[in-house]
Order: structure tokens, then sequence, then C-alpha cells
């Protein structure tokens, strides 16, 4: 199996964040499932997501 490039993997958006995110093998079989870039996104889910302006202060 040839390498790919970054750019090449597949790429979602976080339903809680906005993020886009990439691909990861321990997502290979669950890939249709994922929604959340991250535990803290998935923990998250529920509230708001915080603005960067509101978190300066």
């Amino acid at each position: 199996m040839a390498m790919r490039r970054k750019s090449d993997l597949p790429e979602k958006t976080c339903a809680t964040c906005g993020r886009p995110f990439t691909w990861r093998k321990k997502w290979a079989k669950v890939w249709d499932e994922v929604r959340y870039c991250s535990d803290r996104c998935r923990g998250a889910r529920g509230k708001a997501a915080p603005k960067p302006e509101d978190a300066a202060g």
C-alpha cells in the first residue's frame, strides 16, 4: 500500500467547534459515525461552543 499524503485523506467538519479534521487510522471502521474532532468536543456536544473573543476575558 502506497503512502497517502495528509491532504489526500478524507475530511469532515466537527459538529461542535466547526473546525475541519481529517481521517485517522483508529477511525477506519467507524468513519461514517465520527462527528467530533476530539473527546473534548464530544463531551461538549450539548453546550454552546465557546467563541474566541469570549475566552479572552
